[in-house]
């Protein structure tokens, strides 16, 4: 049996099982959610039968102090909301986000049983790559024909999220690759990552994937010499894929016409190659100008948008949310932040990527290695100079919250061993 259907194998007899679920639920939307709450279900049991273990748990404990930063700058902002019902609906929903982590930390323990589930993971990362691939060859997937202008594979036509998904988890795929078959394992998986990103249609899913490209290489390298020429080789193979993709790809080339348009030097190429951001991130700044200590409110972008666009604004006149309302969310992290949850939102954030880098550092090499593939899928999904999916969404913070979930299990599971309880 091969070491990724044992590991496959393991996981469906294991309490692990429910935790994995909700990253193979993700292109379906709201199922996900039944993975929330297997996971929820089980952090009561094992409260239970083990408080004092449970709470006693070092990665607990540095998952609380993380999600009472992003949680707490949700709550803060609620109080002065443009639609408080919104706000608080909201940070009331967060707080699922605790059990899903708890659980985590407490059934991932020991190396063992952490590695077999990153090995796991690949494998429903390595099945939505190929068919992936079976649409990028016949227009077909599983989910159904692609749309005109992306490949969406398992995702569906309906549902532009492959891209960015594929980019934010491929380090985890990449790394179980490496540690399978070695460099030209990593290569290989590297490349078949590539091809489904790059015709997914999403900008940002390029820039998360270069990102995520450059810190393997850094570690693969071992001197900046090595790194340089490994960065030239990666340019070279970048520009052969794209030049391909270009020729031979409408879906490519469009996306590629539309990126090139913002070159001209003028506003109006620049927003439409950008597909209005500049107008988002325009008003985004009036938002925090006319709120800046909490914002207009966690998810009530779009209902403060009206009052800050202008009557012809693009959004409102063509692609609005829902009647009455503007562009849904921010597109960019910290313009998120900042808008929704105003400076003390902010400094909340900055406050955890602190404890987290602390807990990091102090955690030693080993811990460090053993987290590695998650913390680079957290480095592609938080890299600020990009467009963002909203991390306060259902979806998009359901995947930031199991990723954060999984980083802080993940950092001390080294330490902890099955023998320490199940």
């Amino acid at each position: 049996m091969s070491t990724s259907t044992s590991a496959v194998a393991n996981l469906l007899r294991s309490p692990l099982l429910p935790f994995w679920l909700l990253v193979a639920l993700l292109p379906f939307g709201r199922s996900a959610e039944l993975a929330t709450l297997l996971c929820a279900i089980g952090a009561v049991i094992v409260w239970r039968r083990d408080g004092g273990e449970f709470w006693n748990n070092p990665g607990a404990r540095l998952l609380m102090l993380l999600l009472a930063c992003y949680i707490g700058a949700a709550f803060f902002s609620a109080f002065t909301a443009v639609e408080r019902g919104k706000s608080w609906t909201t940070v009331l929903a967060l707080l699922r986000y605790l059990p899903l982590g708890l659980y985590a930390c407490y059934v991932i323990r020991g190396e063992q049983r952490l590695r077999g589930f990153y090995v796991a993971v690949a494998v429903v990362v390595a099945f939505w790559v190929l068919d992936a691939w079976m649409q990028m060859l016949t227009g077909w997937s599983l989910r159904g024909q692609a749309d005109p202008e992306r490949i969406s594979g398992l995702f569906g036509a309906d549902d532009p999220k492959l891209g960015p998904t594929l980019a934010v988890l491929s380090p985890i795929a990449l790394w179980a690759a490496r540690q399978r078959w070695g460099r030209f394992g990593l290569i290989v998986t590297f490349l078949l990552v590539l091809g489904p990103v790059m015709l997914s249609g999403s900008r940002a899913a390029w820039v998360c994937y270069g990102l995520v490209a450059l810190v393997f290489a850094w570690r693969e390298a071992g001197s900046p010499l090595r790194f340089i020429a490994s960065c030239a080789l990666g340019a070279v193979i970048l520009l052969a894929a794209g030049g391909i993709a270009w020729k031979t790809s409408t879906r490519f080339d469009t996306r590629m016409q539309r990126t090139l348009a913002a070159l001209s030097g003028d506003e109006a190429d620049i927003n439409q190659a950008t597909t209005g951001r500049l107008d988002i991130w325009r008003n985004s700044l009036r938002m925090i100008e006319a709120h800046p200590f909490t914002g207009v409110g966690v998810r009530d972008f779009r209902y403060a948008y009206p009052k800050f666009a202008p009557a012809n604004d693009h959004f409102l006149t063509a692609e609005n949310c829902g009647e009455g309302e503007g562009a849904c969310h921010a597109h960019q992290v910290v313009l998120e932040i900042l808008t929704e949850t105003g400076v003390i939102g902010l400094v909340l954030w900055l406050l955890g990527v602190v404890i987290a880098w602390r807990a990091w550092w102090r955690a030693g090499d080993a811990c460090r290695t053993a987290v590695f593939p998650v913390s680079v899928s957290l480095l592609a999904m938080l890299f600020p100079i990009n467009t963002h999916l909203a991390f306060y969404s259902a979806w998009w913070g359901l995947l930031f919250a199991w990723l954060l979930g999984l980083w802080c299990a993940s950092l001390y599971a080294a330490k902890r061993t099955l023998s320490d309880g199940a």
